[in-house]
């Protein structure tokens, strides 16, 4: 989308972006150019000033953008009754959620559980202050018979525990490499000082970034050709080893938009999947106001699966979100509301079609379960992934074989 028909941001919120980016224009100035991974980490989390930590209103109608959750409170519910397949896992069933955006998604499973299948602890991991604020009042004021359940965490427990982890769009605003494939071999995309404000520039790829392109590469059936320019997820098994090394037993849930990698890197998708949001448009522009827009790329989520297996955790389903959705109850869920509900359930149709049709949410998302130790709670034989009974939102549809 061109900047001309972007809506220009208030001088109050361009003074904040106008700081940010000088401080990314003196590293550049002290280190020369810098990965655009360097670049998105900045633009997204400088303390005061990135995205996520200066205290904009990023979600919602009046936001950026909306996830699931802010549509209304249908997620949440068919939500809980995965949770509920989980509640007698040995040291009791908590909740982590990292990145809790609003809140809306913790306060709405709360409400759903109620008192009978509670969690033993509702933890939110959350490390900007202005978002813990906002969720900390949407809980305290929309279920405040449960607001003394939750706390949160500057970082993953450091005990041992047992329950589930639920991460709803948090690996797209992880910081991504960038690369671009030249006659010469794989290049790092960076971004270099271009007339005060920045523009993209090119070197051969530190060996980290190499090995990683040439292993997806050697996994393609296809040849990317050059001039090619993707995206790539270095800190995900970092990242996933932090948030899971304490799960004793339990399950991860990781709901994103993305692909597999077969369909991550096609021919045709030849620039990636970077795009930005700003006041609900999505555009392309990384440089748009540094800090005033969220930056997201797409889940490689064969790469997730790969995690997983270096951090000894077993995946144990894949699935679209309308498929999800529905194994986990979706149909049910809408029959109680218009049971319950002077509109007949029409408001849960209308979240229904935008959570499930493939031209909105139901087919761009998709879900993946990542366990330990679940064998026997499942009725499953530890270890043995063909005897296991799928969880219930992986029991209409599992893409495993496209990973």
């Amino acid at each position: 989308m061109p900047r001309a028909i972007l809506p220009e941001p208030p001088e109050q919120l361009k003074r904040l972006s106008e700081t940010l980016s000088g401080r990314i224009r003196a590293e550049i100035r002290e280190r020369g150019m810098i990965p655009f991974s360097r670049f998105m980490e900045r633009a997204l989390y400088e303390p005061g000033l990135g995205y996520y930590s200066a205290g904009l209103h990023k979600l919602g109608a009046g936001g950026d953008f909306v996830t699931a959750p802010e549509i209304g409170d249908l997620f949440a519910a068919c939500l809980a009754r995965q949770v509920r397949e989980l509640s007698t896992l040995p040291g009791g069933c908590d909740i982590l959620e990292v990145g809790a955006g609003s809140g809306r998604l913790a306060a709405a499973l709360l409400r759903e559980l109620g008192p009978h299948d509670l969690p033993g602890r509702y933890r939110i991991l959350e490390t900007s202050a202005d978002l813990r604020q906002v969720q900390d009042e949407h809980i305290a004021e929309t279920a405040p018979d449960w607001h003394e359940r939750v706390e949160w965490l500057d970082a993953p427990p450091d005990e041992g525990w047992s329950g589930v982890l639920l991460a709803n769009e948090v690996i797209d605003a992880l910081a991504v490499e960038r690369f671009r494939l030249a006659a010469t071999g794989v290049e790092q995309v960076c971004v270099a000082e271009r007339d005060q404000g920045f523009g993209w520039a090119y070197r051969p790829a530190p060996p980290e970034l190499e090995r990683a392109v040439d292993h997806v590469a050697g996994q393609l059936y296809h040849d990317l050709g050059e001039g090619y320019r993707s995206e790539i997820q270095l800190v995900l098994t970092p990242w996933l080893l932090e948030i899971t090394a304490r799960l004793e037993h339990g399950l991860a849930l990781f709901i994103d938009y993305g692909y597999p990698r077969r369909e991550y890197y096609l021919p045709q998708r030849r620039d990636g999947t970077l795009m930005c949001h700003y006041r609900h448009r999505a555009h392309g522009d990384v440089f748009f106001w540094p800090g005033l827009q969220d930056i997201t790329a797409w889940v490689d989520f064969t790469a997730l699966a790969e995690a997983a297996d270096v951090c000894g955790l077993e995946v144990l389903g894949y699935a679209s979100q309308a498929m999800f959705l529905l194994g986990c109850g979706l149909d049910q869920v809408i029959a109680e509301g218009a049971a319950g509900n002077s509109d007949g359930g029409l408001a849960f149709s209308a979240e229904a079609r935008q959570l499930t049709l493939p031209g909105m949410m139901g087919e761009r998302f998709q879900v993946m379960g990542l366990g330990r130790r679940l064998g026997g709670i499942l009725d499953r034989n530890m270890g043995a992934a063909e005897d296991a009974a799928p969880l219930c939102g992986f029991s209409l549809q599992d893409l495993r074989y496209r990973l």
